[in-house]
């Protein structure tokens, strides 16, 4: 049994309980929250036996045994660096830090520690995505030659988003970081990514925020591979989540939020639809299982098999550092309007 501790009782975390309910062989023994409040309601809905409002009483309890870092973008170091203090294993949600820095920081401290570490990157988990990836290696597609993904919606759920200071960026911050992790699986023992051009404006949310709430960044690989990531705070309908493969012998498409299973027609209101959904009246498409459509419950299961055999996760800090490591080459060729190469990992 491996015995979790959960840092945050929000949306993240909510997805991570979800995630976990299929999975065998763990128990979330302990969560946090800053809120006394949150973290015993969140504690009371999930069946979580102890709530507490102090990050130490999880990392340095001997009940746990790999702790969830499922916290804003700004608390992810500290959080990391005192995890890897106390000798603990953890998993660290997306992206892995606000920069490159912090992010580097942080793999010193896991490295030093010789603590399991795992970069919760949901999208190289989704079952569709993974299934692209498995079609690349059997050769269906031949060689990939551009990935194009776009991931949007109409703003973040919750204040501290918005604030570039706390999350080191807008929308290719929140939603690039995916974006840039699926090329990088899909080109995976390819091609390596070596410089990118991007282009980001305060289109519309400038009530809200001083970051970029449109983006688009062009990632050219070694062998002359692109990728091409767009993103969007602006984009009305609920999530977008899409990405598309061409390769020399074929092409693949995923879409896990508007290509659903399901529709319905409703004047009474459907309730909770999709992750930023903003209507649920007339015709309706609800994400059916979202927890495993987006890849919370693969991560999940992966993650706690990696901690109860002693095995290195697929997705590890280093995978995250270097996510950092696009971002922030994207963001300086934001400002100097032209190709940056991107520094060696």
């Amino acid at each position: 049994m491996v015995r979790l501790g959960l840092l945050g009782s929000g949306f993240v975390a909510t997805f991570y309980e979800q995630g976990l309910q299929d999975v065998p062989g763990q128990q979330v023994v302990m969560n946090y929250s800053r809120s006394e409040d949150r973290a015993e309601s969140f504690a009371q809905k999930w069946g979580i036996p102890r709530s507490t409002t102090r990050i130490e009483d999880v990392i340095e309890s001997d009940e746990v045994d790999l702790v969830l870092i499922a916290l804003p973008n700004h608390l992810h170091r500290e959080a990391a660096l005192k995890c890897a203090k106390a000798g603990k294993d953890m998993v660290c949600t997306k992206p892995l830090a606000r920069n490159a820095d912090e992010a580097k920081d942080m793999l010193d401290a896991v490295r030093a520690a010789g603590v399991m570490n795992g970069y919760a990157e949901t999208e190289v988990f989704s079952p569709a995505v993974v299934h692209t990836r498995k079609l690349i290696e059997e050769g269906a597609l031949g060689k990939v030659l551009s990935v194009r993904s776009r991931e949007s919606h109409f703003g973040p759920h919750s204040p501290h988003f918005w604030d570039p200071e706390l999350t080191g960026g807008g929308a290719l911050n929140d939603m690039g970081c995916h974006c840039i992790s699926a090329a990088l699986y899909f080109l995976e023992g390819q091609a390596r990514p070596v410089e990118c051009l991007a282009w980001g404006e305060l289109l519309y949310h400038a009530d809200k925020t001083a970051a970029e709430d449109n983006a688009v960044l062009l990632l050219r690989f070694d062998g002359g591979e692109m990728s091409v990531t767009e993103t969007s705070w602006s984009a009305h309908g609920g999530l977008d989540l899409r990405n598309e493969v061409y390769g020399t012998e074929g092409v693949a498409f995923t879409d896990v939020t508007r290509g659903t299973p399901m529709r319905a027609f409703t004047t009474a209101g459907a309730g909770y639809i999709v992750e930023k959904a903003e209507a649920e009246t007339g015709w309706v498409y609800p994400c059916v299982d979202e927890a495993g459509v987006y890849g919370y419950r693969d991560e999940m299961r992966h993650f706690v098999d990696c901690k109860a055999k002693g095995l290195t996760p697929r997705q590890t800090f280093e995978d995250g550092y270097l996510v950092n490591l696009i971002l922030d080459t994207a963001y300086r060729s934001m400002k100097s309007k032209r190709w940056e190469q991107i520094p060696e990992a």
